[in-house]
């Protein structure tokens, strides 16, 4: 499928999705026995398209969000690389050394189990309210995705390929660079990519649980006043937040990805 042709699909689908939306809540379906309109969609419970994007674009015009966003920005950056990083390198090690791994893996399991709500008020308490609690939210939930797909892309590497590498006088940094990182690349690129909304569900949850500035704590003040079209324009804010962050994250992949043959473009 060529590149247009798949954007095409892809607008398509965003274009059905906001005439559904549109639809219902605009067109009456019939009138309730007080005389109001009734509408599939109601605009009390949904808004409607337009009156969202307006007030994206006034958030935007006016600057209210940007003072928000930025505090978001830094706390979803911090906790993808604290995350992605500590991921990383647990997952290399306990996939390179498997006493550790078999030791540690029930109490890995048992972390990984724990509701990150949970965790978040404990954060709140250990670190304040400040950015730390929520940057540490989201690295409990970036870390164990990048863990798991790490240590599952070294284990997998085939017998033959480390046997034959080593045949040729490997040794074990050798090995490390030109089998290990090479084979467990994609799966580390795989798991960046569903982090990147993970890393911003923390920080977002940790704002809304309780803080005083960031795109979690604009949702939490729309809820509190039923402004259902303010909570809207801050998930439409957030969905573009994380497409940008993720775009960024494809543009990394690409160049050290071009090894692999059709992986990295669409035919």
């Amino acid at each position: 499928m060529s590149r247009m042709k798949l954007l095409f699909l892809q607008v398509m689908v965003a274009v059905v999705g906001l005439t559904i939306w549109h639809l219902g809540s605009t067109v009456a379906i019939g009138v309730a026995s007080n005389g109001k309109p009734v509408h599939l969609l109601p605009p009390f419970f949904f808004s409607t398209p337009w009156d969202v994007i307006k007030r994206v674009v006034t958030m935007f015009v006016e600057g209210s969000v940007y003072k928000h966003l930025m505090i978001t920005l830094i706390e979803a950056t911090l906790a993808f690389a604290i995350g992605g990083i500590s991921g990383v390198a647990i997952g290399f090690w306990f996939a390179r050394k498997p006493l550790v791994a078999a030791v540690f893996d029930p109490y890995v399991k048992m972390m990984n189990a724990l509701p990150r709500v949970v965790l978040a008020p404990i954060f709140a308490l250990w670190f304040g309210l400040g950015i730390w609690s929520k940057v540490w939210l989201g690295v409990t939930l970036v870390f164990f995705i990048v863990f798991f797909n790490v240590y599952q892309g070294v284990r997998e590497v085939p017998q033959v390929v480390l046997s034959n590498a080593r045949m040729l006088g490997m040794n074990e940094r050798q090995l490390l660079r030109h089998v290990y990182w090479p084979a467990a690349l994609s799966w580390v690129f795989s798991s960046l990519h569903t982090s990147v909304g993970f890393a911003v569900v923390g920080a977002v949850v940790g704002e809304y649980l309780g803080s005083s500035a960031g795109l979690g704590y604009l949702i939490h003040q729309a809820e509190g006043v039923f402004d259902v079209t303010g909570v809207f324009a801050g998930m439409v804010i957030l969905m573009i937040f994380v497409m940008v962050i993720d775009f960024v994250v494809t543009m990394v992949e690409k160049p050290l990805l071009v090894w692999r043959p059709g992986e990295t473009k669409t035919v």
